[in-house]
């Protein structure tokens, strides 16, 4: 276990060099000067009552893939729709512990307004190259071992750099 926990984390440090020209620093400060300039809704978005919308508006459409369903799908081509929500809320919202508007514009889902769209679809990049090649190529790790945006970032938005201190 320890040595999973190990090359996992020199995999993702030696990702993050690779990626690292969009580095923290640049995220905080885009989401920053974002924030600052984003109209304040009247209303408090809500993604149970958004997700719920949205899939009243994909009914029937819940199995065609998702580039078909939505609009400016990048990443997720072939998904079917149904699934992209879920995938949006269990593994990109939760893994992050942020809503929906972390990247997207309540009701504009296909904008490209918020930086950190672009970095989710970056990032996701990273993870599969991870998983494709970075793990495979490791000798004797368990041929499933995989990575996603939980294994780093934790619940939060920055990832867990500080690992906890061993016990004695």
């Amino acid at each position: 276990m320890k040595n999973l926990i190990r090359i996992l984390a020199i995999s993702f440090f030696a990702a993050f060099a690779v990626f690292g020209s969009f580095g923290l620093a640049g995220i905080r400060s885009n989401v920053t000067a974002q924030d600052k300039t984003a109209t304040v809704s009247p209303t408090p978005f809500i993604q149970k009552d958004a997700l719920a919308k949205l899939t009243e508006q994909i009914a029937g459409k819940e199995n065609e893939p998702a580039e078909k369903v939505f609009k400016n799908i990048q990443t997720l081509k072939g998904v079917p729709a149904g699934r992209l929500l879920r995938i949006m809320e269990m593994g990109y919202a939760r893994s992050l512990g942020v809503d929906c508007t972390h990247c997207h514009v309540e009701g504009k889902w296909e904008s490209e307004d918020k930086p950190t769209k672009q970095i989710a679809r970056e990032m996701a990049a990273m993870v599969g190259t991870i998983n494709s090649q970075t793990l495979k190529a490791i000798k004797n790790l368990n041929p499933n071992a995989t990575v996603n945006c939980t294994t780093c970032h934790r619940g939060q938005t920055k990832p867990a750099l500080n690992l906890p201190t061993p016990a004695a």
